[in-house]
């Protein structure tokens, strides 16, 4: 199980982009058995026949619809009483729905540009939270309404793709739907407020609201289609509840299947379920897409755009020479607009010419010439495809290489076909990146950005569609192996193959360019080694210092060279491991360094397991804090065993030495000796723990490691039963432990008895604190006001101990009587948290060798410091 698991999470970015593409295929499937028997020139002929007042009645259902799905946000942020002005709310729902509309990729597209707008009007991650899922969950209930209603409504059976329903069964349906919707008003009205669930407050909207945001949801999908019935010639009412019924379920199948933008999914179910001219039907679904996706697009890319530039002016003239600050929505909105502008160029290639204007052409240019141009524009049209993650990264390189291709898409869709249009669409989407261009400042080779999941199935849907069209289109022309060699003024199909084949090489050579790129530099060349930071160690006050000593990372040391920062990176995460080590002068600029080259590489920062020192600093750098947990640190210079509190301890550590149990403090020379023993008790531990070894932010059980170290031991019978490497700073501030275990037949209390000597020891020998650790989670106040990831957090401590013994942990420290200190987690706010605490998680876990330090030494002038080792109890 173990294995499989392991397994899947190494290919687990390779299985999402299989079912992605899986789902592709299926619904291109699924639209080629729908039009197998529609010609290109009947829908060409349909929509040459839409009229204008089809048109404007299509738009202005369009803009009512847009208008009403701003209206999601307005309620969810009235049920969370955080209620905005209807602008603010307008805009992120505006940019929100157009981008996820066409793009697909809810979370990166629509919740990034969500998360941004709130944010900056005050809310915090947990909040915008809230509203995403009080406006699904609102979306959601009327389109089950709308789609219960109906079916109620519809008379007679219903064929679903070759299905056919009886209309007893169909009304049944509809009734159940619109009943679960009133008993979810009923249901509102009992409970009148929030409810508390598993120790978290969730917002529930009372009856009133629930009714209002049913009745948003109804009027949105009403103006919806009410768009794309328009386009249909000669509808009937009579067709409407299937219709209605059609695009419900076509909302329901684009969503579920995760397809980008619905491509195909969407167009297949409505083509299956409503009866009528299928001619006809997918011309009003191409002009739909049109109207009612990429227009809204276009406008939001102006309006976001032009709002960039104005504010760079702005800028500039109340901080005369500074840079100016890109807006944070610019690169997503101006990535999914030169990602339409790529699949524009690539669908243009696809679809035949139109004759007249070739025949201007004829005079002017010679045939290769044309054929040529042909080509390049489906070759820049999938070069923007693939440079659109470059700019949401604000790459300047994708920067400047979408500029030059937009121009020279521009030029080509005039060489081509005199293609105005797309050039002028080209030459827009250019004029906007020029505009916005501070928004791209990061530098950092192209071929290091790995494309996520969600491009690259966006860029598989768009070639998908492409190949589609152009097969559609070219379905009368039966192929022939001269196809590839004919050139003619009308020789449409042969374009289309010769362009085709040019995008798969063009994709196929990208592919190969990113396989057989060198990876990314574990570090560069003069990254310091443990050789720099040494003499900085004798200056520790904290054990926590020596996790530098474990060799899986990386430092930058302070130009005065007398304070250092531990750090490693992982994903797109840049993650510092406690608080820099030496002088507190310089801890600034190494966070600030630290930030820096993380924002240069398209990273994020994570200071994992600071102390309240670090916090203004934190603070200063933008990073959002939330508290993680306490350390457990008793006083030395104060401790006594006979004390009430540690009647527990004392009585345990007594037992144990009636035993004939006995402690020892092995010299660090003398360990090499005893690792085989040590090993076969480690192994045990793991065992019977069910652990594997961690890293990172704990030491493991290395040979070069543990031999830096002291190792104390509990024998009985001469047998050593239990072990901890100890940490020990040369200022004589702290101890501590890191790595404590002991064999499955040590006496029970053996851990106590360690613990008790070890103080002692510590004691004597003159340390003023013992750390006995983080108890991860203690000390997090959960109240009602308190943020969401607080509330998560409390819950997890109370009743987490099925996963992880976190409240057992922090009660089995208190048994020594420490002082708790808190520890802090800094980083970005919202969804940036999340994937940077994920990155942790998988740093700390990976079961990979670590990377070996670039100064190796078996030794040191005196044993590091330490800190024990979270899940060993």
């Amino acid at each position: 199980m173990n294995a499989a698991r392991a397994l899947v999470e190494r290919h687990r970015r390779l299985i999402i982009v299989g079912v992605v593409l899986a789902l592709i295929a299926i619904g291109f499937g699924a639209l080629e058995a729908m039009t197998r028997e529609i010609r290109y020139a009947d829908v060409r002929a349909a929509a040459d026949a839409l009229n204008g007042q089809q048109v404007f009645l299509a738009l202005l259902f369009t803009g009512a619809s847009y208008l009403a799905l701003t209206f999601y946000d307005v309620l969810a942020l009235r049920v969370i009483g955080r209620a905005l002005p209807w602008r603010t709310a307008a805009l992120a729902s505006f940019t929100s729905y157009t981008l996820s509309h066409n793009l697909g990729l809810s979370l990166l597209t629509g919740g990034s540009a969500r998360y941004r707008v709130y944010t900056a009007a005050g809310l915090d991650g947990g909040e915008v939270a809230q509203v995403v899922g009080l406006a699904a969950s609102g979306f959601w209930a009327g389109v089950l309404t709308i789609a219960g209603a109906a079916m109620l409504l519809h008379a007679g059976t219903l064929a679903i793709a070759g299905f056919t329903l009886s209309a007893l069964f169909v009304h049944v349906i509809g009734a159940l739907a619109v009943l679960a919707m009133a008993a979810g008003v009923v249901v509102a009205a009992r409970l009148n407020g929030p409810v508390r669930l598993l120790g978290l407050t969730i917002p529930v909207p009372d009856a009133g609201q629930w009714l209002a945001q049913i009745g948003v949801a109804l009027v949105d999908i009403a103006f919806a289609s009410a768009a794309l019935f328009v386009l249909i010639p000669g509808a009937s009412p009579a067709l409407l509840p299937a219709f209605i019924l059609a695009y419900a379920l076509a909302i329901v199948a684009a969503v579920l299947t995760h397809v980008p933008g619905g491509l195909g999914v969407f167009e297949a179910v409505v083509l299956a379920v409503v009866p009528g001219d299928r001619a006809t039907l997918f011309a009003a679904l191409i002009a739909y897409r049109l109207i009612y996706y990429l227009l809204p697009l276009a406008l939001g890319v102006i309006l976001l755009a032009g709002h960039e530039a104005a504010q760079r002016r702005a800028l500039r003239r109340i901080m005369a020479g500074a840079q100016s600050v890109a807006n944070g929505l610019s690169p997503l909105v101006l990535a999914a607009a030169t990602f339409m502008g790529g699949a524009m160029l690539l669908l243009s290639g696809s679809l035949p010419a139109l004759h007249q204007r070739m025949g201007l052409l004829a005079g002017i240019l010679p045939l290769p010439f044309i054929e040529a141009s042909h080509v390049a524009a489906s070759l820049a049209g999938t070069g923007l495809l693939l440079l659109a993650p470059g700019l949401y990264r604000r790459l300047d390189g994708a920067f400047h290489a979408t500029r030059l291709l937009l121009i020279a898409g521009a030029l080509f869709s005039v060489l081509k076909g005199v293609d105005v249009e797309e050039a002028t669409v080209c030459l827009i989407l250019a004029g906007l990146l020029q505009a916005t261009r501070g928004a791209f400042y990061r530098r950092t080779a192209l071929t290091q950005q790995p494309l996520t999941a969600g491009w690259l199935a966006s860029i598989a849907a768009v070639v998908a569609l492409a190949a589609w069209a152009g097969f559609f289109a070219y379905r009368h022309v039966p192929y022939d192996d001269d196809l590839w060699w004919s050139f003619a003024w009308r020789g449409d199909a042969p374009r289309f193959l010769r362009a085709m084949l040019a995008v798969a090489v063009a994709l196929a050579g990208a592919t190969v360019w990113r396989l057989m790129a060198a990876a990314p530099a574990a570090g560069s060349a003069n990254e310091p080694g443990l050789d720099a930071i040494r003499p900085i160690l004798a200056t520790a006050t904290r054990t926590e210092a020596m996790l530098a000593l474990t060799g899986d990372k990386r430092f930058l040391v302070a130009e005065g060279g007398d304070a250092f920062l531990m750090y490693q990176v992982r994903g797109a995460s840049w993650i510092a491991m406690g608080d820099p080590v030496g002088a507190r002068e310089a801890w600034a600029d190494l966070l600030w360094t630290l930030r820096d080259r993380a924002d240069r590489a398209q990273g994020r920062v994570l200071l994992y397991e600071v102390s309240p020192a670090v916090l203004d600093i934190a603070i200063g750098m933008g990073l959002t804090i939330a508290k993680y947990g306490e350390e457990a640190v008793v006083d030395l210079t104060a401790f006594t065993l006979d004390t009430p509190r540690l009647r527990s301890v004392r009585k345990s550590e007594r037992a144990v030495a009636r035993t004939g149990a006995a402690f020892e403090i092995v010299p660090r020379a003398a360990v090499p000796a005893l690792l085989p023993e040590l090993r076969a008790v480690s192994d045990q531990w793991l065992a019977a723990k069910r652990q594997r070894e961690k890293r990172f932010s704990l030491g493991r059980f290395d040979r070069d490691y543990l031999m830096q170290f002291d190792m104390a031991v509990v024998r009985v019978e001469g047998r050593i039963v239990a072990f901890a490497n100890l940490w020990l700073t040369e200022t004589g501030e702290e101890a501590s432990i890191d790595l404590m275990r002991h064999s499955v037949d040590a006496p029970g209390g053996t851990m106590d008895f360690l613990f008790v000597n070890l103080i002692r020891w510590a004691q004597e020998q003159g340390y003023r604190r013992f750390s006995l650790g983080m108890a991860p989670l203690a000390g997090i106040e959960g109240r009602r006001l308190a943020p969401a990831w607080a509330k998560v957090a409390r819950f997890a401590f109370r009743h987490g101990e099925r996963f992880y013994g976190f409240s057992g942990l922090h009660q089995y420290k208190e048994k020594f009587a420490p002082a708790w200190e808190p520890r802090y987690v800094a980083g970005p706010a919202g969804v940036g948290m999340l994937r940077a605490l994920r990155d942790l998680s998988r740093l700390i876990g990976d079961t990979r060798p670590p990377r070996p330090p670039r100064s190796p030494r078996a030794t040191q002038t005196r044993p590091a410091p330490g800190r024990l080792q979270e899940a060993t109890l």
